[in-house]
């Protein structure tokens, strides 16, 4: 029977039984913090166990990817020694949530295995708990099981348990004998022979265990049972090895192509060498498909983690592939094979072929080198210890810190060479770095709240009313080591990569500078400026520095919409590793293979800029269930703490995350976004920094500068050139063996060059070397001022472009914010614009967005004031109101004067100290020329 015929035969036969077939959940459990990979098919039922969570069935059945490398359930160093262990494995699973209990449990396990499979029933033997007579008697009533092959275990064996407290419950164990002629005895059940091994655990949840250890029967019981997949294949094709079954044998024979070396499989080779080969064939078959299925669910190779698991793989592989004799990065050409097996079954790693094979292909070539390196470091210290039995432990530091060793490799290649490892020392020196790393983090690390958090133990929790306002009333709560704690504030606590906010606290008349905000859990701390401490219970009014505040919220709604970008661009493993949203830019960590070519990043910030353009509203689902924001597909991603109600921000089909931080209410307001860099921080790991709105345009500012300045350097050496080939050209004879001919002939060459230099580069030749050299230097000047130039004029028409799309987003904001006078629309505001011409086409925009309404705005250029008033249709054509009228009252308060059309006019002023007080007064003047 082929693998896909037992695995279909699985799911048919539970499927005829009322269970319904659930795909494999993902083998990275990015909603599970507790676990680094799925290890078992029970782990996406988790909820339903604890009683937190529902399915619209009671019966499921499914074959779960599995990933076991760590913990109590780490089998990596039998992992291709013997013949079934592995990383990567597919569980048959099938489960009752309060349906059905042992009886049918025990009984269709025995028909699947005996009836449709057909294996002997007198290889068979059964486990139970040694407490548990009810499995006991159901192995005896309900299968023709030999009852002498019914054994009794204890917790070890037979007790399943979620954890130390929890549901948990018996569990029965179905083992087969392997002996050549059936003769297994008794003492060799449990007994971790390969001979008789487990293929089948049935576990009945039935108890819960509390933190006294006490058990206490559920209102309702469970079955989860599992069974290994590549066993059960091995049993039913008769293979002694899951190596040698069809859900390997592709594989090593593709191992066997590109090496150029024979597998025979079994235990028929004893040779020393065969045995090393074959070996190191089983670990690179076995850990290719646990590479390959954690990458395709969204994993990467890192430091940390599951990356540091996944890289730990890998990094064993290409060891073992040295036994190969294979020194150049081969194990991701493995991955089409995996894909041509396995893929109908697991679609994701087809649509992820492409991408799984970069990372692999990028790690090997990344540890090839160091691994080489690494090996020699290796063989100097056995050379060194001579004949000590001990590998030193300081040396085994040195290669895991210099040369990215993990401990069992350096184990690995020690126990070849019949060599122990001083564990104790690397685990003292390890410890060593983790004391340095933390002391480096106190001392550079970002300021934490000090002793408000245990004041604030006995404290209510601060109210947060920041995503609405920007001020309130409160009432202060205390006041320790310089924090104050309100009831109620407006001021957001740094969390989520988002800094704390900045303002005043007015307190009794006096106004007190809060230069920093943090928190802890709900409570909010508010660092205040000197040796001030305002007395518990006076009244405050919270006042954030909103302008500060802009600038975060537009940089954190751009952290969004890169993060989206860059899942579009770079593909859906992308995910954020770390960031920082400042006030002047935001930095942005996220897990990639490699670095994003020049275009890859072209193509991420246009698409962010159409994005921004696009004006996308935001949707802030506030404090929902955390299951409902699970099922809107909202990203969350591994190692963030979620409580039962969350927060999440929605820009429209393009970002949806979870987040508690504070954002624009929508992408136009953002106005324009810029990287300003991008780089490495980590193996896997990159960094983007960006600026948006003003920020970014004095960036594209400054690169228009420094572009001028190399226009004008190679303008120089451009004149330079031509006054020196001049003077060659001149001379007679040239360099001496030039005719006159040949010297009208440069003469004319010269006048071409600056036509058509690359005809002049190739016409210099017949010259010489002495002119030829000149040309060629004067051809690349020539080259590089027209790329300048043509670069220059690009970013002019970006800079102008792009800050009309900045002072557009700036526009929304204004009109959200408007004043009313008599039911208009009343904006007065003072903006930065470049020109005249740049300031009337921001008040053309702020025409068109007012609806009804009248808007003035003010601006400081070239030491001078320059106002634009603009009146909506409805007020020109009822006569009320007129913008020459209205910009020419206020700019008498500036000591200037101007005019216009009814719908537009302009004026100007001298006095740039007035312009507030102008801006102020503009409400006064429309009300009063309403009036008349």
């Amino acid at each position: 029977m082929r693998s896909s015929e037992v695995r279909s035969s699985f799911l048919d036969f539970f499927k005829d039984r009322g269970h319904a077939i659930v795909p494999s959940s993902p083998v990275v459990p990015h909603d599970d913090p507790t676990l680094l990979f799925a290890n078992a098919g029970m782990n996406q039922f988790k909820d339903v166990f604890l009683g937190s969570g529902k399915r619209p069935y009671t019966r499921a059945a499914n074959t779960q990817k599995c990933i076991r490398v760590s913990g109590k359930h780490n089998d990596l160093e039998e992992v291709g020694r013997d013949t079934y262990h592995h990383t990567f494995f597919e569980m048959l699973g099938n489960w009752s949530f309060g349906d059905y209990y042992k009886k049918e449990a025990i009984e269709w396990a025995w028909d699947l295995l005996t009836r449709v499979w057909g294996l002997p029933k007198d290889r068979l033997w059964a486990t139970v708990y040694r407490e548990d007579g009810e499995a006991e008697g159901l192995w005896k009533t309900v299968t023709d099981i030999n009852p002498a092959r019914i054994l009794r275990f204890g917790e070890k064996d037979n007790f399943w348990e979620m954890g130390e407290t929890g549901p948990c419950g018996p569990c029965s164990e179905i083992h087969v004998d392997r002996t050549p002629r059936g003769t297994a005895t008794a003492s060799m059940v449990n007994a971790g022979t390969p001979d008789v091994i487990e293929i089948w655990n049935l576990v009945f949840i039935q108890y819960n265990r509390d933190s006294d250890s006490k058990l206490t029967p559920l209102p309702a019981k469970h079955v989860d049972t599992g069974m290994g997949f590549e066993r059960i294949c091995a049993v039913l094709q008769r293979k002694e090895s899951n190596y040698d079954t069809d859900v390997f044998t592709p594989l090593i024979r593709r191992i066997c192509d590109l090496t150029g070396k024979k597998y025979v499989g079994g235990t028929e080779s004893n040779e020393t060498k065969a045995v090393e080969i074959e070996t190191a064939m089983r670990v690179i078959a076995d850990h290719i498909r646990a590479l390959t299925f954690a990458i395709g669910d969204g994993a990467v190779p890192s430091n940390e983690g599951r990356g540091y698991v996944l890289r730990r793989l890998l990094r064993r592989a290409a060891r073992f592939g040295r036994n190969l004799e294979m020194h150049q990065p081969f194990i991701y050409r493995l991955v089409p094979t995996l894909v041509e097996t396995m893929g109908e079954v697991f679609p994701e790693i087809q649509e992820k072929q492409e991408h799984i094979q970069k990372i692999i292909k990028g790690e090997e070539e990344g540890f090839n080198e160091t691994l080489d390196r690494g090996i020699g470091k290796f063989e100097e210290v056995v050379e060194r210890i001579g004949h000590s039995k001990t590998f030193p432990g300081e040396d085994a530091f040195k290669l895991y810190d210099t040369y990215g060793f993990p401990l069992d490799l350096t184990e690995l290649m020690a126990a070849e060479r019949g060599l122990g490892v001083d564990v104790a020392t690397f685990a003292e020196l390890m410890e060593q770095q983790r004391n340095r790393s933390k002391e480096s983090a106190k001392e550079f690390g970002s300021p934490k709240v000090s002793k408000f958090t245990a004041e604030g133990a006995a404290a209510p929790s601060s109210e947060f009313v920041g995503y609405d306002a920007l001020e309130s009333d409160a009432k202060i709560v205390s006041v320790d080591d310089g924090y104050a704690i309100l009831d109620r504030t407006p001021f957001y606590g740094e969390a989520g990569g988002q800094v704390g906010d900045t303002g005043e606290l007015i307190v009794e008349g006096r106004s007190l500078h809060v230069v920093d905000t943090q928190r802890d859990g709900q409570i909010v701390g508010h660092r205040l400026a000197g040796q001030v401490s305002p007395p518990p219970g006076s009244q405050a009014h919270a006042r954030v520095d909103a302008s500060r505040r802009a600038s975060i919220m537009r940089n954190h709604s751009a952290t969004h919409l890169v993060h989206a970008a860059l899942r579009k661009i770079l593909g859906t493993h992308v995910h954020q590793a770390g960031s920082l949203v400042a006030p002047e830019y935001l930095r942005f960590d996220f897990a990639h293979f490699s670095k994003p070519s020049d275009q890859e990043l072209r193509d991420i910030e246009a698409l962010v800029n159409e994005k921004i353009k696009e004006d996308i509203k935001l949707t802030h689902h506030r404090d929902i269930p955390f299951e409902e924001a699970k099922k809107m597909g909202a990203l969350m991603f591994f190692g963030d703490k979620y409580g039962d109600r969350v927060n999440v921000v929605q820009f429209g089909s393009f970002s949806r995350e979870f987040c508690g931080g504070t954002h624009v209410h929508s992408t136009g307001e953002i106005g324009y976004f810029k990287f300003r860099s991008e780089g490495s921080i980590a193996s896997g790991v990159r960094r983007i920094e960006a600026v948006t709105a003003d920020n970014a345009v004095e960036l594209l500012h400054l690169q228009d500068r420094n572009a001028t300045e190399r226009l004008d350097y190679a303008s120089e050496q451009l004149q330079q050139l031509w006054q020196l080939l001049n003077e060659l050209a001149s001379r007679p004879g040239g360099s001496g063996t030039a005719t006159d001919e040949s010297m009208t002939a440069l003469q004319k060459r010269l006048e071409n060059l600056k036509k058509a230099p690359k005809a002049a580069s190739r016409g210099f030749h017949h010259l010489g070397a002495h002119f030829d050299e000149r040309a060629r230097r004067g051809f690349e000047i020539e080259t590089l001022v027209l790329d300048i130039a043509e670069k220059r004029r690009s970013l002019e028409k970006e800079v102008s472009k792009e800050r009309l799309l900045s002072l557009a987003g700036l526009i929304e904001g204004l009109v959200q914010n408007a004043g009313h006078v008599d039911g208009l629309r009343l904006v007065s505001a003072r903006v930065e614009a470049s020109t005249v011409d740049e300031l009337k086409a921001l008040g053309d925009a702020l025409r068109a967005k007012l609806g009804s309404g009248v808007g003035l705005l003010g601006s400081v250029l070239d030491d001078k004031i320059s106002l634009v008033c603009v009146v909506t249709d409805d007020l020109v054509a009822s006569k009320r109101i007129a913008a020459g009228n209205v910009v020419g009252a206020v700019a008498k308060i500036v000591g200037g004067g101007g005019g216009g059309k009814a719908h537009l006019a302009t004026a100007g002023g001298k006095d740039v100290s007035k312009l507030d007080d102008a801006l102020r007064a503009t409400e006064s003047i429309v009300r009063s020329m309403l009036k008349r």
